[in-house]
């Protein structure tokens, strides 16, 4: 039967409703070591970054979104680079305005400066009105965060957050650092299923420093988080990148993405490799209640030591 035109193009604008994409970009880490730091002093004593993402724009604004590791504190002066990290608001205020839009904080350093230094690091982002998960000023919020849901043209994506171990500073109630339980992220996935999320994804703050394969421990966790309903998984912590693989789902006919590290952002590191990183952007697409990743990109990336400037490789 030959349908009129009127309703050729309700059906058109239906199936234009039912289907929607989304681009999400992951960086690596984001660390001010104190050469980095003592280079954006300007003479009155204010911080200045403005010339850190420059090159990098393009990329970043070419996704729907952008999520980084942000491995420091926010702890106030005195600002210190490695061991014990903290650095400048306007820091933050850089990466936030270079297009990020969700900030990882559950990395080994993020109690570099205590419980203080976390609520801190928690209450500037929150000034900056930057998105944020990983640590938690007590249960209740992260009852209330977790997980943490962004919304990208219609396609709900949970992020969750964790890491192996933060140096060894242990963590006070009732602050709360996500750590990598397995307890606790089964629960979380289903919470986020519970909450009808069309895609879960695990970043992982995890591997062996400067180690350019992953370990045995990642490779038994990845594993593990798909078995337990992630879709995909995307790495940090070596501060040197690890390959990238696609699985098939355990469960469900679709491909999932594993980013086992991503490497360094932007950085002061000297040991072999630390210097490049890796960003990746990942492509979903959602028809009906199904919701697939359709590709990604690979943004190789470079840090120019002698301005600290991020540069496509």
């Amino acid at each position: 039967m030959r349908l009129p035109a009127a309703a050729l193009l309700a059906l058109s604008v239906c199936s234009v409703r039912a289907q929607s994409t989304c681009s999400i970009y992951f960086a690596g880490d984001m660390m001010q070591h104190k050469a980095q730091i003592s280079a954006a002093r300007m003479p009155d004593g204010t911080y200045s970054y403005a010339d850190c993402f420059t090159h990098m724009l393009p990329e970043i604004s070419g996704a729907d979104a952008a999520v980084c590791n942000f491995e420091t504190t926010l702890a106030g002066r005195p600002f210190t680079g490695y061991p014990q990290f903290c650095s400048p608001v306007e820091f933050a205020t850089a990466v936030r305005d270079a297009g990020f839009d969700v900030f990882l904080t559950a990395n080994n350093h993020c109690m570099d400066r205590g419980s203080r230094g976390l609520v801190r690091t928690i209450e500037v982002l929150d000034s900056l009105g930057v998105s944020h998960l990983g640590t938690y000023r007590d249960a209740a919020e992260r009852d209330s965060l977790t997980p943490f849901m962004l919304e990208c043209n219609g396609i709900r994506i949970a992020l969750l957050n964790y890491t192996y171990d933060t140096n060894g500073i242990q963590v006070s109630p009732p602050r709360i650092v996500n750590y990598i339980d397995t307890t606790v992220i089964a629960s979380d996935i289903r919470k986020a299923r519970a909450r009808q999320a069309d895609c879960v994804i695990a970043c992982m703050h995890w591997g062996t420093e400067y180690r350019t394969e992953p370990d045995r421990q990642q490779i038994e966790l990845e594993r593990w988080l798909y078995e337990n309903g992630v879709d995909h998984v995307i790495g940090g912590h070596p501060h040197v990148v690890q390959p990238t693989a696609v699985r098939r789902h355990p469960y469900y006919a679709a491909d999932c993405l594993t980013v086992w590290s991503l490497g360094n952002y932007i950085s002061n590191m000297s040991a072999p490799r630390t210097d490049h990183g890796l960003a990746v952007t990942l492509h979903l697409k959602k028809t009906g209640n199904v919701t697939v990743m359709t590709g990604y990109d690979l943004h190789p990336n470079r840090v120019d030591r002698t301005r600290f400037t991020v540069l496509p490789d």
